[in-house]
């Protein structure tokens, strides 16, 4: 008699069941976490928070302790949030959390991906530099012989104590015949400079100006400024009212400027993400973010976290090369870049 078809003679028959019929059960349950979408569920909501942050913070307030500000100041370091969500993803074995980590990644990257590489485009009509040298320098000379052997034939330097001009002064003297120091920040060039004007940034003393500066390819606008600086207060904020207040200020003047062709150089004390500085960023280009590489963070200079040092242009100055300077005696590092006129 034929018994195949009855699964008792079939399970007494000492024939092994099919491995085939087990499989799929094993594979559901070794993918079984992965597929249980309450798993990870509060790594999914941090990662769509910090993909909120990255691509809505012009929308976060600065109403209470200008915390937009802050969070603009430092806004690429929100990309750390991706690798550690990323693993702790994988270790939850959450397909929820790593599809919701995808949202931070590719926001990220399309903000600051293109600072990844380097977009020179070679060596310009001249070098300019801008540097805060700080006022308790610890190492003037070195300051010195970073200045003269950059190759710059504009240099702006900030926070200049009284008693250190002098010293500035002669130590630049062969390389850079002219110059002009109006309260604590000065400009050093090879080229001739005229037309200076004090520019008023609404603090109480002096800490900008403007010059011309008289190239071989023509006469250029140069601003030199150190606009006040912010602090991170518990019981205040992002204490950077008066910040804002100069950056207007600035933004003003450089926008009156007759000349055509105009620079500005100096200690900003914020990035080109602060919504704050837009009366300035707003009519002019960063050296770096068209032609640097990397971040160019110079703030502070025993660790950058922060490109608060920066090099602006209008009027068809074309950047073809930006960088930041190695570490010195300041506790800021310089910054670089090349222009063709």
């Amino acid at each position: 008699m034929v018994q195949a078809d009855n699964p008792a003679a079939a399970a007494g028959s000492g024939q092994p069941e099919s491995k085939g019929i087990r499989r799929p059960a094993g594979l559901r349950a070794r993918f079984a976490p992965w597929l249980d979408w309450r798993r990870g569920w509060i790594l999914a909501v941090l990662a769509l928070l910090v993909a909120f942050l990255l691509a809505f913070h012009a929308e976060v307030p600065n109403a209470v302790g200008n915390v937009g500000s802050l969070l603009e100041s430092f806004l690429p370091w929100l990309g750390l949030a991706v690798p550690v969500l990323l693993g702790l993803a994988l270790w939850r074995r959450s397909a929820l959390a790593l599809a919701a980590v995808l949202m931070p990644a590719v926001i990220w990257l399309n903000l600051f991906g293109g600072l990844l590489t380097d977009k020179g485009s070679g060596k310009g009509d001249f070098t300019v530099l801008t540097h805060n040298v700080a006022a308790a320098n610890s190492d003037p000379a070195g300051t010195l012989r970073l200045l003269n052997d950059s190759g710059a034939q504009i240099v702006a330097l900030e926070e200049l104590a009284a008693g250190a001009v002098p010293t500035y002064t002669k130590g630049l003297a062969a390389k850079y015949p002219y110059h002009v120091v109006e309260g604590t920040v000065g400009l050093w060039s090879s080229y001739p400079i005229g037309g200076v004007a004090v520019v008023d940034i609404r603090i109480g003393w002096t800490r900008a100006f403007r010059a011309e500066v008289t190239t071989p390819k023509g006469p250029l606008a140069v601003y030199v400024a150190h606009l006040p600086s912010v602090r991170v207060q518990f019981d205040g904020g992002f204490t950077a009212g008066r910040r804002d207040v100069s950056a207007q200020a600035l933004g003003d003047a450089i926008e009156a400027e007759p000349l055509k062709k105009v620079l500005l150089m100096g200690d900003l004390n914020g990035t080109m993400n602060d919504r704050s500085l837009a009366p300035i960023s707003a009519q002019m280009r960063s050296a770096h973010g068209a032609a640097g590489d990397g971040f160019g963070f110079s703030w502070p200079a025993s660790f950058p976290m922060a490109r608060i040092d920066q090099i602006l242009s209008k009027g068809g100055l074309r950047p073809t090369d930006s960088r930041v300077l190695p570490a010195d005696g300041s506790d800021h590092r310089a910054v670089a870049a090349d222009y063709r006129y």
